[in-house]
């Protein structure tokens, strides 16, 4: 698997607010959307294809406004597992410069018993 995904995302006029810059929710919104790509692109690599992430807990930290067609380079990785909690970062860039870094912290929901997996702690060694 490769541990970092990224992709770009040009900033259009619905991710704009009231003060003509990039809106503190849309970056929450993006966070969710790059996590479940990237897992969407490798969960067939794990033991877990069918299971899915809950989000538990979220910290962002705003560096620097992004505006009206600025081009985003957002990436995302997963850290090491901390128990039942799999921590996952997701870095924003404008012109080379972090603008945006967040990290969250996820569960895995077994679909079948909706009940929250105990990850194997190098489970991400084994993809």
């Amino acid at each position: 698997m490769s541990l970092v995904y990224q992709k770009e995302i040009k900033v259009t006029e619905e991710n704009i607010d009231q003060n003509k810059h990039v809106n503190n929710v849309q970056y929450v919104s993006w966070v969710e959307e790059i996590a479940t790509e990237h897992w969407d692109s490798v969960k067939h690599l794990t033991e877990y294809p069918e299971d899915i992430w809950m989000l538990l807990d979220h910290h962002i930290q705003y560096k620097k406004q992004v505006y009206l067609g600025d081009i985003i380079t957002v990436k995302t990785y997963p850290k090491n597992p901390e128990g039942i909690r799999q921590p996952r970062k997701v870095e924003f860039y404008c012109n080379g410069q972090l603008v945006v870094d967040s990290l969250t912290l996820w569960v895995l929901i077994d679909s079948k018993t909706q009940r929250v997996q105990r990850l194997k702690s190098d489970w991400l060694e084994k993809i």
